[in-house]
C-alpha cells in the first residue's frame, strides 16, 4: 500500500530487502511523501532492474495510510470525530441522561475505533459527566487501548476519575495550561499521569492546533475525539476534523436535549464544514455513517 522505504530506520530498508530477495516485480499503490523517501525507494528498485508499478488502488491505499500521510504532510495526526446521537443530533436528555443512546452493536464499533487509533481525546466536561474509561474492551483487543488524553486547562478534574485511577491497560495525559496549579500538576505526575503543557489560543481555550502538532511530534498518527459538544465545535471551527463517524440511534430527544455539536457561530451557509460520505451501515438498530472532510 506504500512505497518501500529507501533508508534504514528501526529496521533495514525495505527496498534493499526486496533487491536482496531477488524480487522481480513490485506493485505499490502510492509514493511515500516522507522527505527521506519521496520516490527514492522506487528509484532504488528500478536501478536494480525491478519492475515497479504504482497507482493501483491509490485512493484505497490513501485511506489506509491516511493517518501516516496526515502526520507527514501536516505534522499532526488525522482527527476522527465520533458522535453517538439521537436522530435529531442530541447526546443526552435535558436532565443529562445519556446511557445508552446507541445500542450494544454500535458501542462495540466505538470500541473498535479505539483499537484502531493511537490516541483518544475528550474535554473536561465529558470527563466530569461520564467518567469514561476510554479503553478498548473487545475480547482479544484489550491491549490495543489507545493513549488517553483529556483537556483540563485549569486542572479541576478530581483525582478519583477512572482516567487517573485505572491506568493498567492505557496511560493518560492531561493537556493543561503551562501556568496551571503546580501542586496539582505534581500530584498528577506522582500518580503516573503525564502533563502536556499548552498555551491558550486567542479565545483563552487550549490551542488545539498546537496540541495536535505536539502529538504529531510524538508519533501519534490517528486521534479519535469522543466528546463533548464544545470540543467538537472547537475542532470544527478551526478545520481540524478529517473524518466524522456519526452513530445515529432511532429515537428523538428534542430541542431541550444536549446537542452533539455546540454553536459554530456561522455567518453564512457557505462557511459550514462540509463532508463527503465514505460509507454507511447498520449496527443493531443504529446507523453508522463515516464521512471524510471535503476538499
Amino acid at each position: 500500500t506504500l512505497e518501500p522505504c529507501s533508508e534504514s530506520g528501526r529496521g533495514p530498508a525495505c527496498a534493499d530487502g526486496l533487491v536482496a530477495a531477488g524480487i522481480a516485480r513490485v506493485v505499490a499503490a502510492i509514493e511515500d511523501p516522507h522527505p527521506r523517501v519521496a520516490g527514492a525507494g522506487f528509484a532504488k528498485l528500478r536501478a536494480a532492474g525491478i519492475t515497479v508499478e504504482t497507482e493501483l488502488c491509490a485512493d484505497e491505499a490513501g485511506e489506509i495510510n491516511a493517518g501516516f500521510l496526515c502526520r507527514v504532510k501536516h505534522g499532526r495526526p488525522l482527527v476522527t470525530l465520533k458522535l453517538a446521537t439521537s436522530l435529531d443530533g442530541r447526546i443526552a436528555t435535558a436532565s443529562g441522561e445519556s446511557r445508552w443512546i446507541t445500542g450494544p452493536a454500535a458501542r462495540e464499533r466505538a470500541h473498535l475505533l479505539r483499537a484502531t487509533h493511537d490516541a483518544v481525546l475528550v474535554g473536561t466536561g465529558t470527563a466530569l459527566t461520564d467518567d469514561p474509561q476510554l479503553t478498548c474492551r473487545l475480547p482479544g483487543l484489550e491491549q490495543r487501548s489507545p493513549l488517553r488524553i483529556v483537556i483540563d486547562r485549569r486542572l479541576r478534574l478530581p483525582a478519583n476519575l477512572r482516567l487517573f485511577t485505572e491506568t493498567g491497560r492505557a496511560s493518560t495525559r492531561v493537556a493543561t495550561f503551562a501556568a496551571s496549579d503546580p501542586a496539582r500538576r505534581a500530584a498528577l505526575v506522582a500518580a503516573g499521569i503525564k502533563i502536556i503543557a499548552t498555551a491558550p489560543d486567542v479565545s483563552g481555550a487550549v490551542d488545539l492546533a498546537a496540541l495536535l502538532q505536539r502529538l504529531g511530534d510524538e508519533g501519534v498518527t490517528r486521534l479519535l475525539v469522543e466528546g463533548g459538544g464544545r470540543l467538537a465545535a472547537a475542532l470544527l471551527r478551526v478545520d481540524l476534523v478529517d473524518r466524522l463517524v456519526w452513530m445515529r440511534a432511532p429515537l428523538v430527544i428534542g430541542n431541550d436535549g444536549v446537542p452533539a455539536i455546540a454553536a459554530l457561530d456561522l455567518a453564512a451557509l457557505a462557511a459550514a464544514p462540509r463532508f463527503t460520505l465514505l460509507s454507511g451501515e447498520t449496527a443493531g438498530g443504529d446507523v453508522i455513517e463515516t464521512y471524510r472532510r471535503s476538499d
